[in-house]
Parts: structure tokens; C-alpha cells; sequence
């Protein structure tokens, strides 16, 4: 009753800044549940070129490295679902890190993607330090953070490009770019064209679909069935993977774009599901 008392409370509290209450919440569940963060550690030199990491109690468990949404161009490490994603999984052991990267205009997507994979192997060989098993490492990520997990894990050799390992598989939460030509041929919000420009080369370069590898990372594709624009792509990409022997789930859920991110973690079938489908690949 301690521990829900607690969340209750960090998830309801003052008219802070958002920032602050982000941190405030965060901090009250890590108290909750001895979770020690270190924050900001660099993985490059770039102030956007870093991400926090929250350490359980009890070492030895796997890695789950989440990776923010926000139009290629905006999020933060900090915001969004991270609260209950990172309770939810430290009290399973998990080491939680959330990292932030390069944004629009500075940096373009294939260029985060790069951001994304070197935080990866940065994680990777600290993960000793911190007590858990880099071999069993999960990425996740939301909308166009999700666009980025999901062209690494089509197209391992960006991520082994910046001395990242091998990873288990990959969490895409609502990704709307998985055939970016397709999506960028038929009627689209102008945030593509920011994201993607006119070249069709770039978008080929950029679309998991098109990028599948043999070596693909194995992948659950979360999809709102409120905006089936997602789904459609994520169906299309299952079977593209599928006749190329890569293993990759959809799961349909009858939540808004940004309610699958902020509700994932909380308790409830949707939040064990995921979870049923992590550890299975562990």
C-alpha cells in the first residue's frame, strides 16, 4: 500500500514546471524502490549526445534502453512515459536508460539513428559497472523514436557501424514510418516533409522496410488501432520480415498515439503483455 501510495502521489503533484515534475515523480518512485539514477552521462560531444540511467537494487538483470518521441525535431529523455516505464521495469530487475539525441535541423534522422547506436554501445560497456548482463538488451521506443529503433534493428550493421553489439530484439511503440516512400507518396502532415525532404534515395535509406537486413533484430511493433495508418505499415513490415525469416510481432491496441507510450508500465494487461514478450526473447 506504501509503494501505490507513493506513485499516487508522484504522479499528482503541484502546478510545477513540467520538467520539474517530471524529475519530482521520477525521483519519488526511485526512492520507492531504491533506484539509484545517474544522469546525463555523455556518449558524445554534443549536449543532446546524452541519457540518464536508473539502477535497481538488486544488479545482474538486463538492459532495456528507451529512446524518446517527438517528430525527429522535439522530447526529451525525461519526459512522457518515462515515469512508469522506468518503474515498472527496475523492479524487475531491469537497468532502465533513456537517452536522448540530435534533433531536426541539426541532426537528420539516419544521423539520430547513428546518435541512437552510440548510445547503445556506451551502454553496452558499462553495463558491467552497473551490474547487468549487456547480452540481454531490449530497445524501445516511441513514435519517431521508434521510427529509429526500428531502422537499427532492420539494418544492424548502423548500429555495429558505432560499436554497438548485438541486442536482443526491439520495442517499436506506434512507429509511423516503417515504408517511409509509402508514407511519403500518399497524403502526409508537413512534419515528414521536415523530417524526410523530397529525395527519394534518402527515404529508401531511411525506411526499415526497405533496409531489412538477414540479420534483422527481432521485433514487437505496437500499433494504435485508432490511427490505422500505423498498423497498415507495421503489417506490411511483419510481412516483408516474415519472407526474410525475421521474426517480427504486431500487437494491435485500442489506444491513442501517445497513450501507448504513457501507459505502458502501468499495471493492467497491456504493460504485461509487453513484458510477456520481452522476456521471451531474453
Amino acid at each position: 500500500m506504501k509503494r501505490r501510495a507513493l506513485l499516487r502521489a508522484a504522479l499528482a503533484l503541484p502546478a510545477l514546471p513540467a520538467r520539474a515534475q517530471q524529475d519530482n515523480a521520477i525521483a519519488a518512485a526511485m526512492n520507492d524502490l531504491a533506484v539509484r539514477a545517474e544522469r546525463d552521462i555523455a556518449y558524445g560531444s554534443d549536449r543532446r549526445q546524452r541519457f540518464d540511467a536508473y539502477l535497481p537494487g538488486t544488479a545482474g538483470g538486463p538492459l532495456l534502453l528507451l529512446v524518446h518521441g517527438g517528430a525527429w525535431s522535439g522530447g526529451d529523455k525525461r519526459s512522457g512515459g518515462a515515469l512508469a516505464k522506468v518503474r515498472y521495469w527496475t523492479a524487475r530487475g531491469y537497468v532502465v536508460v533513456s537517452t536522448n539525441y540530435r534533433l531536426l535541423p541539426k541532426a537528420h534522422p539516419l544521423e539520430q539513428a547513428r546518435d541512437v547506436a552510440q548510445a547503445l554501445a556506451q551502454v553496452q560497456r558499462r553495463a558491467s559497472g552497473w551490474g547487468a548482463d549487456a547480452t540481454h538488451c531490449v530497445l524501445m521506443g516511441h513514435s519517431s523514436g521508434a521510427h529509429l529503433v526500428a531502422l537499427l534493428s532492420a539494418e544492424p550493421a548502423l548500429a555495429r557501424e558505432q560499436g554497438a553489439d548485438p541486442w536482443r530484439g526491439t520495442v517499436c511503440l506506434d512507429n509511423p514510418a516503417f515504408d517511409v516512400p509509402a508514407l511519403m507518396n500518399a497524403p502526409h502532415a508537413k512534419l515528414y516533409d521536415r523530417a524526410f525532404g523530397a529525395s527519394h534515395a534518402y527515404w529508401r535509406a531511411v525506411s526499415p522496410l526497405h533496409a531489412m537486413a538477414r540479420d534483422a533484430r527481432r521485433m514487437l511493433a505496437v500499433c494504435s488501432t485508432r490511427g490505422p495508418a500505423a498498423c497498415a505499415q507495421a503489417q506490411a513490415f511483419a510481412a516483408r520480415a516474415e519472407r526474410g525469416g525475421v521474426k517480427v510481432e504486431v500487437q494491435p491496441v485500442a489506444r491513442g498515439h501517445m497513450d501507448i507510450d504513457r501507459q505502458l508500465g502501468l499495471p493492467g494487461p497491456y504493460s504485461e503483455s509487453v513484458e510477456r514478450w520481452i522476456s521471451s526473447i531474453l
